[in-house]
């Protein structure tokens, strides 16, 4: 009997655990949940109230206002206006779309193209993706959309924003321009920004709107609409701004630069003028130009290929991009490399007869009687060749290539442009790995007057000639501003150049200028406080046999246009306190005393005038010329608009 009590007792204990680890375990799962239950209502409320209305609202990207890019006085470069277009999301359509198109096109004419690559695109995107049907809209025909909205499920007529360029073609080779993201820049990047899948969603495409295309941009906003089970929008939740693009004000004065592309007409042609003290570019032309507008609104492939079959390369920006021989204007290099180094002295003369014989060939001077005894300031002002072969011989190429690269031939400058080249002043090394060739003794001798291997831009010889003018490593500068934020200047330390070796070169640049046997004598300035120092420069593109020589070098109007010489000219001004520094190249265009010095003349006293000058700087010989041509120009040239900081 008690031996049933204990049993009992014992069963009674062990049951009494059990039910206590049970219930405990039970209450544990039971506060569990509790704890979870409340996590999810109280603490995930939002997010799972947003999963819940999922099929009812959506949220949308807001694509911000593009930055705007001004001239240095504040007037508009590229400016954004309003664009009215229609948008289809193929999710929202419902299940037939092309029944959606079908009723769209009935209530605004749409061409049968346009429709075909709006559905094309639906299909080859995510189905919440917007694409947009018809671009540039009237506001009439976006109205009548409105009005329609409950026939056409999916469709949203749209108000944004499209780039304009007030000044047309003045400043495309500058700033470039925008265009509509392609499936080819979305494979040039890793991870895309979903703005870029907006549709038609402009980036810049070339130029400064490409180069700073992450400033220019901005970041994007959100909008969270409500939509009911058509896929109409009923109303709007919520609305987060995005940021804008920043703002960029260039050092470019666009009254000079419009003067300076209407100046170079129609020739192929550049110009570039610097601001001596700053480095600022205060105009920066290629010619021919063209209406970047084209690009933003879709280009016709006959527009296209207008510019593409133009033999004077419009698409191509010369300023930088385009590398000539420098011809005689690379003078200065050999003869200021030759002053440092104690090679020659300002009187030391070297005899020219026409021609130098190295290693059994001749290298003629092109004045094929020669030139005589010349010193320093009588070979560059009448641009003998004999006298700087004299110097290479003496100086070698590595001196001269070094030369190059301090006054900054071959060198790549960063500039928001796109493909600025990098230039050459060759040396030993460089024909060796690029032709596999060694450097021979006529090599250096066509150097020194800036032909066979060297190649400069319009901007390297600006440059070039802006250091000899003030002794320093003056550096373009394009950007004035971004955002408000002032650049470095661009005035550079000095050079470390003998003052007096300076002097001299200046001295002869301002003969070539203002002695009356100078090459540039007829392209003068006659206000003395205004006086320019330059020189000619005449580059060869083709080679001219010892036979034609016997028999007369064909002229060059004689010869095809692409077979004719470039004409270059570069000078500072004024003389005796330089301001700006100025190059200008026609290419083909024959001497550079009859093509190139005339241009550089007129835009030099442009710049000092800030404007139109007075008849009386001319020769009396050209006022006449001069009248008629501001007269035209004045009529011709589009005028910047007054400053204006808002945004469209």
């Amino acid at each position: 009997m008690r031996r049933k009590e204990q049993e009992a007792t014992d069963l009674s204990r062990r049951f009494s655990r059990r039910a206590l680890f049970l219930g405990g375990a039970q209450m544990a799962l039971i506060a569990g949940l509790g704890l979870r239950m409340r996590w999810m209502q109280i603490e995930q409320a939002d997010e799972f109230r947003l999963l819940a209305e999922e099929n009812r609202i959506n949220i949308r990207l807001l694509p911000p206002a593009r930055g705007q890019v001004f001239d240095r006085n504040g007037a508009p470069v590229a400016v954004n206006e309003p664009s009215y277009r229609i948008t289809m999301v193929r999710e929202e359509a419902g299940k037939d779309v092309e029944l959606v198109l079908r009723r769209l096109s009935a209530i605004v004419e749409i061409p049968e193209e346009d429709l075909a690559d709006a559905l094309k695109e639906m299909k080859s995107r995510r189905g919440d993706t917007p694409v947009t049907v018809a671009d540039r809209v009237s506001w009439d025909a976006l109205s009548r959309v409105a009005v329609n909205a409950p026939a056409l499920p999916g469709v949203t007529p749209e108000v944004g924003l499209s780039r304009n360029y007030p000044l047309g073609a003045d400043f495309v080779h500058v700033v470039g321009y925008v265009g509509p993201v392609s499936d080819y820049d979305l494979d040039k990047i890793e991870d895309p920004d979903r703005l870029l899948l907006l549709p038609r969603f402009q980036i810049g495409k070339v130029g400064l709107e490409a180069k700073l295309e992450d400033d220019l941009r901005g970041k994007a906003g959100t909008l969270r609409v409500e939509v009911n089970a058509a896929g109409r929008v009923m109303r709007e939740l919520g609305r987060v701004e995005g940021q804008p693009g920043t703002d960029v004000q260039l050092t470019v004065d666009a009254g000079l630069q419009g003067y300076c592309e209407a100046r170079l007409g129609q020739e192929s042609a550049a110009a570039v003028v610097i601001d001596t003290d700053t480095g600022d570019i205060m105009a920066i032309a290629s010619a021919p130009s063209f209406d970047p507008n084209l690009f933003v609104r879709g280009i016709s492939v006959a527009d296209y290929k207008a510019l593409t079959d133009n033999e004077y390369r419009p698409l191509s920006s010369k300023t930088v991009q385009g590398l000539y021989p420098p011809g005689s204007t690379f003078k200065m290099v050999t003869a200021l490399a030759a002053l440092e180094e104690g090679i020659i002295g300002a009187d030391e003369t070297v005899y020219c007869p026409g021609h130098i014989e190295v290693s059994n060939r001749k290298f003629h001077c092109w004045k094929g009687s020669g030139h005589g005894n010349v010193n320093l300031e009588t070979s560059l002002r009448e641009s003998c060749d004999v006298y700087y072969y004299d110097l290479a011989l003496k100086l070698g190429i590595e001196k001269l290539s070094a030369m190059a690269e301090r006054l900054g031939i071959g060198v790549r400058f960063d500039l928001p442009m796109s493909a600025v080249a990098r230039g050459r002043a060759p040396t030993r090394e460089w024909k060796k790995g690029a032709f596999g060739k060694d450097w021979v003794i006529g090599d250096t001798v066509n150097a020194s007057i800036g032909q066979g291997f060297v190649a400069a831009s319009p901007l390297q010889l600006a440059v070039m000639t802006a250091r000899l003018a003030t002794g320093r490593a003056v550096m373009p500068r394009l950007v004035k501003s971004i955002d408000g934020v002032e650049q470095p200047s661009g005035r550079g330390p000095e050079l470390g150049f003998n003052e007096n070796n300076l002097r001299m070169i200046r001295r002869a640049m301002y003969a070539v200028s203002n002695h009356t046997r100078g090459t540039a004598y007829g392209s003068r300035i006659l206000d003395d406080a205004f006086r320019m120092a330059g020189k000619t420069g005449t580059s060869q593109v083709r080679n001219i046999t010892e036979e034609e020589r016997r028999r007369g070098v064909t002229r060059n109007e004689d010869l095809p246009w692409n077979r004719r010489d470039h004409a270059l000219f570069v000078n500072f001004a004024p003389y005796d306190a330089p301001k700006y520094a100025v190059c200008v190249v026609v290419e083909h265009g024959g001497g550079g005393s009859a093509a190139a010095a005339p241009i550089a003349r007129d835009i030099t006293l442009q710049a000092l005038f800030g404007g139109d000058p007075p008849l009386t700087a001319y020769p009396e010989k050209d006022r006449g010329r001069i009248k008629a041509l501001q007269e035209r120009l004045k009529r011709e040239r589009p005028q910047p608009s007054e400053p204006d900081r808002g945004r469209a």
